[in-house]
């Protein structure tokens, strides 16, 4: 095969890879190649039909899931049962990540809202890197910790936000969902 039609084949492939689509995704930008290639043996491909549920809030948390395809839709109840969306997420965004290193019930639902593919990064899987491949598990609990301290940072600053447009006050009246 000629060789410009070749590497024009390859590269596409290359970006439907799994590891193409991790690399991208912030908890993951520094990990190698070959980390990558580690990463893409640990994770589980799950696909969801439309409306379908991944979690219902207060269900035992144990990982996270990335967005690879589809829509997801994450909401609460109140006590009355009405749902409160909270975020839409799509490709390249992911949620659980808190579950990730601790186990906790989930704070929200998860449901798809068209046709999805989920990767999932799970405790167990976690722990096993940590045993087989220390400085690879290192790497991605330390990108872990850097989202969630800019999301704990951006979660601070719209408190203080919010506290200022209340008059220093924030009651569950005063907060937008």
């Amino acid at each position: 095969m000629d060789p410009l039609w070749n590497n024009i084949f390859r590269k596409k492939l290359d970006e439907d890879s799994l590891a193409h689509f991790l690399k991208h995704l912030p908890i993951f930008l520094e990990l190698s190649s070959r980390a990558l290639t580690m990463l893409e043996n640990v994770v589980h491909i799950r696909n969801y039909n439309a409306n379908e549920t991944v979690f219902e809030e207060n269900d035992p948390g144990s990982g996270m899931y990335m967005i690879r395809s589809g829509m997801v839709k994450i909401y609460a109840r109140d006590q009355n049962g009405t749902e409160h969306e909270l975020a839409t997420l799509s490709p390249g965004d992911f949620f659980g990540e808190t579950t990730l290193t601790a186990p906790a019930p989930r704070s929200a639902s998860a449901r798809t809202m068209e046709n999805t593919e989920l990767v999932g990064l799970f405790r167990a899987d976690i722990l096993e890197l940590a045993e087989k491949h220390p400085a690879v598990s290192s790497s991605i609990l330390l990108g872990l910790t850097r989202v969630v301290s800019e999301r704990l940072q951006a979660a601070s600053l719209e408190i203080r936000r919010l506290q200022n447009q209340a008059g220093g006050h924030i009651s569950p009246e005063n907060v937008e969902t």
